[in-house]
């Protein structure tokens, strides 16, 4: 097949994130498995400063070597689709069939990007700039699950300009809440910034470096229990839920460390849980992924309560992790869908949200 008719995509990874390394590896998988003999990717890598740099070997994606490279690669928001391609004074001009974001979390994960997208008029992969901002937003999510009967733990919302008189805060946050409780970024991703606060001298601490991440912080009552996840892939009627897998924490809660740092964390496929309780999992992932307006693809993270078995939400991740040890390929590849079948058909997905633009 000629380059003329292979599909072009653009494949956007690492950004400004506290995530970019998780980026970098999670697009190194993707860019493994897709085609090439179906897409003509350009991969473009964006440094933690937001530079968009042009990325020619793709065997530097998870390494450090791409970010030397001096072609800069930025996507014009005009609705012709084309790339800009600038080496010093010369430029070159590529057109873009489909953008392919694989960003964690802020300036990716957010809607930022998307909304570019949107404006110039290009197919792209995943979650639509609203499913993305409010799923990135941890308060915002919570505020839509409360309408739609589905258990959470409890919370109290506090705006980082709040913390100028922070005692009134820890008075306001202690009014609603009991200790022990955790404090959390709203808008962060692979549990950056979160600490767990079993007194007031921790809760003041874990606030101040909550907001060091982000202006809204999220304080919720602590749910003991199985920490269970499920992949959600498609849209509409189309959408489908996996079985569910459940995460071993090497330390006291799955923060960063103990997520990709620590060899002691487990991930378990198709774990024992009592009867009815994957099935319920399963419907309330799929309402939250419909509620909050999400496309092609997303994973739910559930506790699975000690002593009540109450399936309680946790959070939702509208592009989820694609390193060795993430869980959203593991579920959809035991659900019988292997990672090059199912970036295919979310490149497709990117398609039918935009059919004029095929």
């Amino acid at each position: 097949m000629s380059n003329d008719n292979k599909i072009k995509i653009a494949l956007i990874f690492g950004g400004q994130s506290t995530e970019h390394d998780i980026s970098c590896i999670s697009a190194a998988t993707v860019a493994a498995a897709l085609s090439k003999d179906k897409y003509d990717i350009t991969y473009i890598g964006i440094t933690k400063e937001g530079h968009w740099l042009l990325v020619e070997d793709p065997s530097d994606l998870s390494s450090e070597t791409w970010k030397d490279n001096t072609k800069r690669a930025i996507i014009s928001p005009d609705s012709d689709h084309n790339l800009i391609i600038r080496d010093g004074d010369d430029l070159e001009v590529r057109k873009i069939d489909v953008a392919f974001p694989v960003l964690h979390g802020l300036y990716g994960e957010d809607g930022t990007i998307q909304g570019l997208f949107e404006m110039a008029h290009i197919p792209y992969v995943g979650c639509g700039h609203l499913a993305s901002a409010v799923t990135m937003d941890k308060l915002f999510t919570k505020i839509i699950v409360d309408n739609i009967d589905i258990e959470q733990a409890k919370y109290v919302g506090v705006r980082a300009y709040e913390l100028s008189d922070i005692e009134k805060v820890a008075d306001k946050v202690e009014a609603e809440r009991v200790y022990p409780m955790f404090i959390k970024p709203s808008c962060a991703g692979s549990s950056v910034g979160i600490t767990k606060a079993k007194d007031r001298k921790e809760l003041i601490e874990g606030l101040k470096k909550a907001a060091d991440v982000d202006s809204k912080i999220l304080v919720e009552e602590t749910i003991n229990g199985r920490e269970i996840e499920c992949a959600v892939y498609g849209y509409g009627d189309n959408a489908f839920a996996t079985g569910v897998g459940e995460i071993k924490a090497a330390a006291e809660f799955y923060d960063f460390d103990a997520k990709y740092n620590n060899e002691d964390s487990l991930t378990i496929m198709d774990p024992e849980l009592p009867e009815g309780k994957v099935e319920e999992i399963r419907n309330k992932a799929l309402g939250i992924y419909k509620a909050c307006d999400c496309f092609g693809m997303a994973r739910v993270d559930f506790f699975l309560e000690n002593g009540t078995n109450r399936v309680v939400f946790n959070e939702i991740n509208a592009i989820p992790g694609h390193t060795s040890i993430s869980m959203y390929p593991m579920l959809m590849d035991r659900a019988g869908h292997k990672l090059t079948d199912y970036l295919d058909g979310l490149i497709q997905m990117a398609y039918e949200r935009h059919p004029q633009k095929q």
